[in-house]
């Protein structure tokens, strides 16, 4: 379960899709970019491969509730 979920934009200009995400995952802290057509590029540490989808997943979920409301 991804815990402390937070979002920025990415740009300065709002009308500009693009935000900087970061969250928690079994105690790891992860900083990633998402982009409007739902890409994740993560910054530094990825969740591991076995776990890639299901995070992406639940990112999606998040960002869909917050963002896209």
């Amino acid at each position: 379960m991804i815990q402390h979920f937070s979002y920025k934009p990415l740009f300065e200009n709002s009308q500009i899709p693009g935000w900087s995400i970061s969250f928690f995952f079994k105690n790891e802290r992860f900083a990633a970019d998402y982009y409007k057509d739902g890409s994740i590029r993560f910054i530094g540490n990825a969740p591991q491969q076995d776990e890639l989808a299901n995070v992406e997943k639940m990112v999606h979920e998040l960002m869909l509730f917050h963002v896209y409301e």
